[in-house]
């Protein structure tokens, strides 16, 4: 997901799609830990996402203020 397709969410929304995403990134460690992941770029992938939410949610904070 693309940083300019996220900030057009609410804060809710960003919240929600940060918790799933975390919730997949610990999905994809247990596979990777127990030998079944196949592609180990997709752990990268999920934590550049979460940090491509956080930022915007950043970036939403400071624009209130």
């Amino acid at each position: 997901m693309k940083a300019s397709e996220l900030k057009g969410k609410s804060a809710g929304e960003l919240v929600e799609l940060e918790r799933q995403l975390r919730d997949e990134l610990f999905r994809l460690r247990m596979k990777h830990y127990s030998g079944q992941l196949q592609s180990v770029s997709e752990l990268r992938k999920k934590r550049r996402a979460i940090a491509r939410v956080k930022t915007v949610q950043s970036q939403l904070k400071n624009q209130a203020s």
